[in-house]
């Protein structure tokens, strides 16, 4: 998929990545990857600075944990978090239905 394509919908993806269990930072990427049989493999540094953005604003909240010998960060979603992660879903269920409309097959623009 291409990188525009996701442009504006990267804070959804990453909520909902994290709406069924905390995740650190990888795994984040990993579920992202797996939930869309490898069609959304973003690089980490995409992923690392969206998700310490959204921990600044307060829609995630991140702890350390030693895990092997090797500190990691994981993050779960917060109350304002659950609450956007919402808003997104039907944000994008409008956009889609737009663009499905839009890009169907009848001609466009549509003639009367």
């Amino acid at each position: 998929m291409r990188a525009e394509a996701l442009k504006g919908h990267l804070d959804g993806l990453l909520l909902a990545a994290l709406e069924d269990e905390p995740r650190h930072g990888y795994a984040v990427k990993e579920a992202l990857r797996d939930a869309t049989a490898g069609r959304i493999d973003l690089p980490t540094g995409t992923v690392y600075p969206a998700l310490h953005r959204l921990e600044r604003v307060g829609l995630i909240a991140g702890s350390w944990s030693v895990v092997g010998g090797r500190r990691r960060r994981t993050y779960e979603l917060t109350a304002a978090g659950r609450t956007a992660l919402s808003g997104e879903r039907a944000g994008w269920q409008e956009f889609a239905s737009t663009v499905t409309a839009a890009l169907g097959t009848r001609p466009w623009p549509a003639t009367s």
